[in-house]
């Protein structure tokens, strides 16, 4: 690379970040300090512990959507629901090349990494695109095909949970995070194995998931921004090397048949598309499962007598892990923007304006559930919530996250029935997606 691509690759970088977070982190500070709703939902989420209850309420009590200075946001579950199937908003933000600013805007955009939320990412794409990319990959993520899927992951958490047994055995009493040993290792596992990732970059895989997660965040400061595209380009890279290894030698892995997938009409993937779609595939298969076994395991152990209640009724696993889901979703909120004029329960938002929907203040919208703020893993209607959320973007992997979330949860508390919590655990510090960091246990 020249000296002169390397200074516009890192102008366009500064334009990126001056764009996506410096300019909007000082907007809703400033607007959260005037009272903005919206804004101190943003601020309280900076550290990735809190969950704004109190906020969440407050929007709530303002309507089914609440004007804020930059967006509507809705805690509402229906307007939720309303929002993310409609014709009349798109997933994603993209730059008009009208203007200066706009001009500057799309010039950076276009040499960024890709990323979840950079096109061709099916996070940010809409039909006809949308629409081919999740054909592609739809069946691998079938109920059926991920029954199918049950016994291997089965095998995978039974193997984790030999090493853990082992230690226990080794040091007892001495307390293991979860997380690092357990919640990350099964879900990285299996989605590795579906796209025929090596073992020995499976730790690569983890790690540049890791890295990339903050991408979906707003204010990041410049020093977590450059980490981030630093991250999302070896991803990019490493990407291409594996692509190209399946290329000269498939399988029957998802990778090798998206790589030779041809569309209704003939038509393959080029090489961003195939990247984009693949490498989201890979990050998104483990890195909101991480977040689902670690809450779901503070959970239980923070409520054992719902925890009594799953020994007593293993039937209620299934269930469990939607109230899971429900109670401390690993993604907080999402966004839209509206395409043209239109209208949410009778509120009328213009045209190009955004839309924030609080999915984890719609999984406690009191006038779906009773009692929201009560952990009950018999709760009839658990599985109403919107954390996979919903419309054509509803994720493509919840058959697969729901099933490893049961194999998963059940497996480690009837492996360890003296399993504790210990001193310690961290929450992540990114703000759309929760989860722990770290989560020391002792085994017993």
């Amino acid at each position: 690379m020249s000296i002169q691509e390397q200074v516009g690759g890192r102008a366009a970088s500064a334009v990126r970040w001056g764009f996506g977070h410096a300019l909007p982190a000082t907007a809703i500070r400033s607007a959260a300090k005037q009272g903005d709703l919206h804004g101190r939902l943003i601020e309280a989420t900076r550290d990735g512990e809190t969950v704004p209850l109190e906020l969440f309420e407050a929007i709530r009590a303002d309507g089914p959507l609440h004007r804020s200075k930059f967006a509507f946001v809705t805690a509402s579950q229906p307007v939720v629901k309303e929002v993310l199937t409609s014709a009349d908003v798109r997933a994603g933000v993209e730059f008009s090349p009208g203007g200066v600013l706009g001009r500057i805007g799309h010039w950076a955009a276009r040499q960024a990494p890709i990323g979840p939320l950079t096109p061709p990412s099916l996070l940010v794409t809409e039909p006809p695109d949308h629409t081919r990319y999740r054909k592609l990959v739809t069946r691998v993520f079938s109920v059926k095909a991920v029954q199918g899927l049950r016994e291997r992951t089965e095998q995978i958490a039974a193997g984790l949970l030999d090493d853990l047994e082992a230690r226990a055995r080794r040091e007892p009493g001495t307390a293991v995070d979860l997380v690092e040993t357990y919640c990350a290792q099964l879900p990285v596992t299996v989605i590795a194995e579906i796209l025929g990732v090596p073992a020995a970059d499976r730790g690569r895989v983890l790690d540049f998931g890791t890295g990339a997660a903050p991408s979906l965040d707003l204010g990041l400061t410049w020093g977590g921004f450059r980490r981030v595209e630093s991250s999302l380009t070896d991803f990019e890279a490493w990407l291409s090397d594996h692509i190209d290894q399946v290329r000269r030698s498939p399988g029957d892995d998802l990778l090798s048949q998206l790589v030779t997938a041809r569309s209704d009409d003939g038509v393959a993937l080029t090489d961003a598309e195939l990247k984009a779609t693949a490498g989201l595939v890979l990050a998104a298969g483990f890195e909101t499962t991480v977040n689902l076994l670690g809450n779901g395991v503070a959970l239980l152990l923070q409520h054992p007598d719902q925890l009594a209640r799953l020994r007593s009724e293993p039937g209620l696993w299934p269930n469990a892990v939607d109230e899971v889901l429900r109670y401390d979703p690993p993604v907080l909120l999402t966004g839209r923007m509206t395409l043209r004029d239109t209208a949410f329960s009778g509120v009328p938002v213009p045209r190009g304006a955004a839309v924030t929907t609080l999915l984890a203040a719609a999984n406690r919208d009191p006038d779906v559930f009773v009692d929201p703020d009560t952990f009950d893993v018999a709760r009839e209607n658990a599985a109403d919530h919107v954390s996979f959320s919903s419309g054509r973007h509803y994720c493509l992997g919840a058959a697969l996250a729901r099933m490893e979330g049961e194999v998963g949860l059940r497996a480690v508390v009837e492996r360890f029935p003296d399993l504790a919590l210990a001193p310690g655990a961290r929450r992540r510090t990114t703000r759309i997606l929760r989860g722990f960091d770290r989560l020391p246990v002792t085994l017993g």
